[in-house]
């Protein structure tokens, strides 16, 4: 959804106000003397009248009496007449309003309905909408509070989001105390429009956003949101506190905004995917907003812990272990540059123990030192109240040099009313401070997190050794089978014919419907067996006695088989039988997993992997992820589980084929991209014998889908149906197909075949290579906001990438910018036009409005390009440049004549 209006909700020149009041005590008096504090130019003032609009001195009848453009309303009024102003709001082309009034769908069906009728009122106005039941938004940028707290920020580059305003007045108040600055506030309330997506959206493209901290109850539209954040995160820290935790909580969540929250392990998979902290306390979320809006980013690990006692030292180095990390080793130029000056009996080592009489000069001393070490990455300093120790002179000695550090520095001065006034001098220097050495850990530490999430989603994956082939046609009517049972369970043999169309390796299994056709499957398969009872009524088998195993001869198939029966009309009498499956006894695996999927009510599919058998659910040893997934992603499922440890090889267990496990997770992930209709998918147990893997037993449930595929992922996958070959007079065939993570190899070559001038026309200077990072931008899209094609050669023993075309939405999610690269070998010879052609066919089908793009004078071929295409060519404002620009909302094929240069 667009974003482009809130820049004029945030920065807005002219605010009215709809329900000001002259009671004191209200909250529209208290919106319009917030305005007027903050010295907002459209500042509001009240007069005794009722539910009226004012703004600047005036007041007014009716929104439609107002002369002046209106960019932000701020609705005050008792929710039932809200639908009415909304409706006037649209009328007078305001961008958006900030509806504080409560009484939405939180207080249940006649609140829903309001909400309705509000929707209905924007309709395509493009009217943005925070709230309703929100504290409001402040933006400091703009010295703008719409909203009914006491104060606003002090200014700074943290954006701060909830969904509670009391938590939005709860961090500003601490922050205050703390002197923590923040660029925005911005309640959200129950979200009838504006949600986190939007917001993330929106701050990630504002340069006065360093970091963006949330607090959330529940997420709507997480597809939106999953976009939005894998975006931003990787050029701005993003931390949540997500409440709802707990059952309890999750419940209390939903009484409170009207939406129920979701599994919270499918939150914390989601966070993870989209490149975000979680913080599970109120206090580690202020303390790292206040790390986050201090100078420095992480640098790694390699933390310097400064102290004058032991004990504190130890603390600090305990807590950091708890992490899984030592302090940094100091290198021998550190600990002779420290040796120096310091006392003989200093610690000669990390945490650095100065010593109880430390003072001002030799901490100082000590900082200098540390912050130059190329090994330190981060610095703790702590001081413990001593006699010898001025708490106060040490801080204001050193708050001058650590707040220049280039490196993360926190601060803990341990202790009451001796060391407060310490902690005041750093505060008022913006250096992050924590009285206890735990908390500062945490704090440096969460920022590691963030590095190294975001160091994981730049990682390339690697490409598995065979291409994937499934038989989509078969999985379909076995599900459209499936979809006429009541209960829309499977029986064992048509889930595994599922799985198998998708490669899926299962145990080979027949299905009997009588002793003596049980007999002669199990004679033919060799002997022992394994005999279960088949029925879609019954899920859990092992349950009600229906499964028997390690069968060896034919009698005690044929007695098995009349058990299996009699145990199924005794204990599940209702169940409608269809005979008995029978497969191999698989004597002796070296290990039992469980993978499998579910469908979460706000994520959608989510893959499980784990420990399997019939203890999986009391060992609780699992991870989850979101699909789709590569190689790189499915390894990273599997590692967080203990039971990967074992897959590695352990004592007379012999590892497993990891690239394979990784590939049987690929092909599920395909199948339920491919598939929303199916709710829930076990594989348990999957065996793992020498090395190998097979599914023994498998369950699957299905049930109709509302929304198509790929619709119901919360994460885009690759867009298949954009595949085609082309022939290329000059070429050959080639593959045109949307770019894939594992590509970056393929874009590496492809750049290494560029002319130092082609780099240049390209990328507007000069380039040796494509850095991890640039190779990670230009390979892992999200496919829900950019077009990115490549022109492949498959005439080799290897693929060759031989060009690529993208096409980027821009923030309004209208218009889109457009770039091409060819390799200077195949310039000339038709890829770029059939590149680009494609990509502009792509973007007419998804209703782009307008693609542009800037090309150098001197590039002629890319000139030449665009007047084919029929772009628009005009004279930049910048010598030497040319804007190309192509009108999408005529319809205006790329065929048709159109204006050029």
């Amino acid at each position: 959804m667009s974003t482009d209006k809130l820049d004029r909700v945030f920065q807005p020149r002219s605010i009215a106000v709809v329900g000001a009041s002259t009671n004191p005590d209200s909250v529209g008096y208290a919106v319009m003397r917030n305005l007027d504090q903050a010295g907002f130019k459209g500042a509001v003032y009240p007069v005794n009248k009722k539910h009226l609009v004012f703004i600047g001195k005036k007041s007014y009848e009716s929104l439609f009496q107002i002369e002046e453009p209106v960019d932000l309303v701020v609705v005050v009024t008792p929710m039932a007449v809200v639908p009415e102003i909304i409706a006037q709001c649209c009328k007078i082309d305001a961008a958006g309003a900030v509806i504080i009034s409560a009484g939405g769908k939180e207080v249940g069906e006649q609140g829903r309905l309001i909400e309705s009728r509000i929707r209905e009122a924007v309709g395509s106005s493009g009217l943005r909408i925070i709230g309703p039941n929100c504290l409001g938004i402040m933006c400091s940028t703009s010295a703008l509070n719409a909203s009914f707290a006491r104060r606003m920020p002090l200014p700074g580059k943290l954006a701060f989001i909830s969904q509670s305003g009391a938590i939005c007045t709860a961090i500003l108040d601490f922050s205050v105390k703390e002197h923590i600055g923040f660029s925005h506030f911005i309640s959200l309330g129950s979200m009838l429009d504006v949600d986190f997506g939007d917001i993330i959206d929106y701050l990630g493209s504002d340069p006065n956003v360093g970091s963006i901290v949330m607090y959330v109850e529940s997420l709507v539209r997480q597809r939106n949101f999953m976009s939005a954040a894998r975006a931003v995160s990787r050029i701005k820290p993003i931390i949540v506190l997500k409440a709802g935790r707990t059952k309890q909580g999750a419940q209390a969540a939903a009484s409170h905004t009207g939406a129920m929250a979701g599994s919270d392990e499918v939150y914390d998979a989601a966070f993870q995917r989209a490149g975000i902290v979680r913080v599970k306390t109120f206090e580690e979320l202020f303390d790292t907003a206040e790390i986050l809006s201090r100078k420095g980013r992480s640098m790694g690990p390699g933390l310097a812990i400064l102290t004058n006692s032991g004990g504190p030292g130890v603390m600090a180095a305990d807590a950091l272990s708890d992490y899984g990390y030592s302090p940094a080793k100091l290198s021998q130029e550190t600990l002779k540059g420290l040796d120096a000056f310091l006392p003989e009996y200093w610690s000669h080592g990390n945490p650095v123990d100065i010593l109880g009489d430390a003072t001002p000069s030799r901490y100082a001393a000590a900082v200098s030192i540390l912050l130059k070490a190329k090994e330190v990455q981060g610095l703790l300093v702590m001081l413990a109240p001593q006699a010898m120790a001025d708490a106060t002179a040490v801080a204001e000695r050193l708050s001058g040099e650590l707040q220049n550090s280039a490196i993360p520095v926190v601060t803990s001065w341990l202790g009451g009313l001796d060391v407060e006034k310490g902690r005041e001098i750093f505060n008022q220097a913006d250096i992050a401070t924590f009285d206890t050495p735990e908390r500062a850990i945490r704090a440096f530490m969460n920022l590691l997190r963030h590095r190294r999430g975001i160091e994981m989603l730049q990682q390339i994956p690697p490409r598995l050794s065979t291409r994937i082939q499934v038989d989509r046609e078969t999985a379909g009517q076995i599900i459209e089978s499936g979809l006429k049972s009541a209960t829309g369970l499977l029986m064992e043999t048509e889930s595994k014919s599922l799985l198998q169309s998708y490669g899926i390796p299962m145990n080979p299994t027949s299905a009997a419907t009588s002793s003596d056709q049980a007999t002669a499957i199990a004679e033919n398969m060799g002997y022992p067996v394994v005999m279960k009872i088949l029925s879609r009524d019954i899920s859990h088998k092992s349950d009600i006695g229906g499964v028997l195993l390690n069968l060896k001869t034919p009698e005690s198939v044929e007695d098995g088989f009349r058990e299996l029966l009699e145990n199924a009309g005794k204990k599940a009498p209702q169940a409608l039988v269809s005979g008995v499956s029978i497969q191999p006894m698989i004597v002796n695996p070296n290990c039992e997993l469980i993978i499998g999927a579910k469908k979460d009510p706000d994520f959608g599919p989510v893959i499980l992997f784990g420990m399997g058998g019939i203890l999986a659910e009391l060992l609780e040893d699992r991870a989850i992820a979101l699909p789709p997934l590569n190689r790189l992603l499915a390894s990273r499922l599997m590692e967080s589980t203990r039971v990967h440890r074992m897959l590695k090889g352990y004592r007379n267990i012999p590892p497993v084929n990891q690239e394979y496990l990784e590939e049987i997770l690929i092909r599920l992930s395909q199948l339920v991209t491919d598939f929303p209709q199916i709710v829930e998918l076990d594989i348990n147990p999957l065996v793992i014998r020498n090395g190998q893997a097979m599914g023994v037993d498998a369950r699957v449930v299905l049930a109709p889908s509302s929304c198509p595929a790929p619709l119901h992922l919360s994460v885009s996958p690759y867009p298949a149906q954009y595949e085609s070959r082309v022939q290329l007079p000059e070429i050959g065939e080639l593959l045109v197909r949307p770019i894939r993570p594992e590509d970056a190899p393929l874009l590496s070559a492809l750049f290494d075949t560029l002319s130092p001038q082609s780099i240049y026309y390209r990328f507007f200077y000069p380039m040796k290579k494509l850095s991890p990072k640039m190779l990670a931008r230009f390979t892992q899209v999200d496919y829900d906001r950019e077009i990115a094609l490549v022109a492949i050669s498959e005439s080799g023993p290897e693929e060759k990438m031989l060009g690529a075309a993208r096409v980027i939405l821009q923030k309004n999610m209208k218009d889109a910018e457009f770039a091409v690269l060819v390799g200077d070998p195949w310039q000339g010879k038709g890829i770029g036009a059939q590149l680009l052609q494609t990509c502009l066919d792509i973007a007419r089908e998804r209703r782009f409005r307008n693609i542009w793009g800037v090309a150098l004078a001197e590039n002629k071929g890319m000139l030449a390009l665009g007047r084919k295409l029929n772009f628009t060519i005009r004279p930049s404002s910048l010598v030497g440049e040319y804007e190309l620009n192509l009108d999408l909302s005529g319809g205006l094929s790329p065929s048709d004549p159109g204006s050029t240069m």
